[in-house]
C-alpha cells in the first residue's frame, strides 16, 4: 500500500504541512507517537538515535530529548504539550535547548499541531502543520533536509508498526 507522503512548505506563511499514511490502526500509531520507549525507535533519522530525558505527556507537560549522533554529539529538543485530545490531536511548542531544558537564547521556535485520522482499511493518516516564528527557521528546515529526514523517520515508524 502507498503511504501518500506529503510535504508542503509555505515560505510566505512560515509553515510546513506534512501528511503521511500508515498501515496500522490509529491506536497503534497514537501509542508510537506518545510513549517514549516507542518514539525513540523511530523519531531520529538513522544513524542518529533519540534518547528521552523526561516526558510528561499532559497539557503543560514537556518532552525533553536528545538527538544523538553516532559520535555521541547531542542536539537537545524541548517540546511543551499545549493541547492533547487522546487518540486524535497533539499540539506542541518546540525549541532547541540545553540538556537541562533551558531554551537556547534567540533559538528557533515552532508550533506543531498533529492530527490522527482513521482511514479505510484500518489505517491511519497523520497530518501535521508546523508554524515557525522566523522566516530563517523555516528556511533552515526546508533547506536542511527536514523533508528527507521526515520521510526516513516515517519509514522507520512503518517498520516499528509492522513488528506487532
Amino acid at each position: 500500500m502507498t503511504n501518500n507522503f506529503v510535504f508542503e512548505p509555505d515560505m510566505a506563511a512560515k509553515k510546513i504541512f506534512v501528511s503521511r499514511e500508515f498501515n496500522a490502526p490509529i491506536e497503534k500509531v497514537w501509542k508510537a507517537w506518545t510513549e517514549p520507549e516507542l518514539i525513540e525507535k523511530w523519531i531520529a533519522p538513522k544513524p542518529w538515535i533519540a534518547k528521552t530525558k523526561t516526558m510528561d505527556f499532559t497539557v503543560g507537560g514537556i518532552w525533553l530529548y536528545a538527538m544523538v549522533s553516532p559520535e555521541g554529539r547531542k542536539h537537545w529538543v524541548y517540546a511543551k504539550f499545549t493541547a492533547i485530545e487522546n487518540g486524535r490531536t497533539i499540539a506542541t511548542t518546540g525549541m532547541f535547548c540545553n540538556g537541562d531544558g533551558n531554551p537556547i537564547e534567540n533559538g528557533p521556535k515552532s508550533y506543531r499541531d498533529t492530527q490522527f485520522l482513521s482511514i479505510d482499511g484500518n489505517r491511519t493518516k497523520v497530518e501535521s502543520t508546523i508554524i515557525f516564528e522566523e522566516e530563517s527557521t523555516i528556511q533552515m528546515f526546508v533547506e536542511g533536509g527536514f523533508k528527507e529526514g521526515s520521510s526516513m523517520t516515517f519509514n522507520q515508524l512503518d517498520e516499528l508498526l509492522a513488528l506487532k
